[in-house]
């Protein structure tokens, strides 16, 4: 039974952790940023948005129909630490039914069932591509979801089956796949001019081919460097657009650009905002994104929601829900293909979209159709079955009303 408040008014009420959300979101932030706005404008859900001190503003706008709640420090391993020693505790006083972990962990004690989302197993899989002390903390974070969570999310079916595969989940999992916001990744510009406005404001000036992402070392930006170099010699008057901020292990990308033919014809944005996504897409040549393994892989579905001629590769889950729209290139998977070998794969496969005009407008409608399908709306209906599911797998009452029991069965 769903407490109270929320059985008569046939709600959910739903705590999200919005607490680890940078000013500058990418990749798991962004996530959380959408199904945030998603969950708040269904009418099965109450959210009440847990955010850092002097935060609310922000999620207030993003939100509008949620109740936010600044609850966390706002440094990150204080941060941390809170969730774990006080968050639990909290989630009573705020009459939730379930807690919704984002990013992979869950907090002590808590008085209510609680969903978490794993978003990729390469903590566990590849710990090379992160930093020893990141490995370390979400693989206990993953393991314990795995173990404890009244319900787990999974970004993809690759993501969930890797997770049965290295845990043994004790709850039921939905995988939740992203979406898009239709109304800004759009083929269309949203006032005449507004597309050229944003390139000349980030200094781009001549065609190119665009990368979008956190440069880390799983996004495999040293072998798209390398496969330019090869694109470059054919197409004289096309550049490389690398758009996103610098991560963990920057060397090998800037070693990569120091190495490369011409380096004047790379061009590092840094990171670019929701605002000029859109139109750095739409103004591509094409999009290139060469990940070694991704949970998700949003970009893909932003592209191609723009119509924006994709390259990306096998590894990439989003591409199997690309209808055939993008160009597929197997990637580089445990040191069975060298960088040289995966560079020529991924520079041969760019000179063929390039080259072939009619193959790039029947792939650009089959992506634009398939586009459509994966909102965010879509996904936060699948969150809100994981939410019924982790109430009915913790015994089908809500939290607060076992805690009340608890408390009238002992005085």
């Amino acid at each position: 039974m769903i407490a109270t408040h929320n059985r008569l008014n046939g709600k959910i009420r739903v705590s999200l952790d919005a607490g680890a959300v940078p000013s500058q979101p990418t990749g798991a932030g962004r996530y959380v940023l959408s199904i945030a706005n998603a969950l708040s404008c269904r009418d099965d859900v109450d959210l009440v948005l847990l955010c850092r001190k002097g935060d609310s503003k922000r999620w207030e706008e993003i939100a509008p129909d949620a109740a936010v709640r600044e609850v966390f420090p706002r440094a990150r391993p204080v941060r941390l630490a809170w969730e774990q020693i006080r968050l639990g505790r909290m989630l009573a006083a705020l009459d939730v039914d379930v807690h919704h972990g984002p990013h992979y962990t869950m907090p002590s004690r808590a008085t209510v069932p609680v969903v978490v989302t794993v978003h990729d197993l390469t903590f566990v899989e590849n710990p090379q591509w992160h930093q020893p002390m990141k490995v370390a903390f979400f693989r206990r974070a993953i393991e314990r979801a795995a173990r404890d969570a009244a319900g787990i999310v999974c970004v993809s079916d690759r993501t969930a089956s890797s997770l049965k595969e290295h845990f043994s989940v004790k709850c039921p999992v939905v995988v939740a796949p992203h979406g898009i916001d239709g109304s800004i990744f759009t083929p269309r510009e949203p006032s005449a001019g507004y597309d050229d406005e944003v390139l000349r404001e980030l200094g781009i000036s001549r065609s190119y081919i665009l990368f979008l992402g956190t440069l880390e070392p799983r996004k495999s930006v040293p072998a798209l460097v390398r496969a330019f170099d090869a694109v470059s010699k054919k197409y004289p008057d096309l550049d490389l657009v690398i758009a996103g901020r610098t991560g963990w292990d920057r060397n090998a990308v800037m070693g990569s650009l120091g190495s490369s033919v011409d380096p004047s014809r790379i061009k590092l944005t840094g990171y670019v905002s929701d605002g000029q996504l859109p139109a750095m897409l739409r103004k591509a040549s094409l999009c290139a994104y060469p990940a070694l393994e991704e949970g998700f892989g949003l970009p893909v579905l932003e592209a191609l929601a723009c119509g924006t001629p994709l390259v990306t590769t096998s590894k990439v889950p989003a591409a199997e829900l690309a209808g055939g729209a993008a160009w597929i290139v197997d990637g580089e998977s445990g040191g069975d293909m060298s960088q040289a070998e995966y560079a020529s794969r991924l520079a041969s496969t760019m000179c063929s979209v390039l080259g072939d005009d009619d193959e790039m407008e029947s792939r650009r409608r089959i992506g634009l159709d398939s586009a459509q399908t994966w909102t965010w709306q879509r996904s936060a209906g699948m969150h809100m079955e994981a939410y019924r599911l982790a109430l009915e797998a913790a015994g089908g009452t809500g939290g607060n009303a076992r805690s009340r029991n608890r408390r009238d069965q002992h005085g």
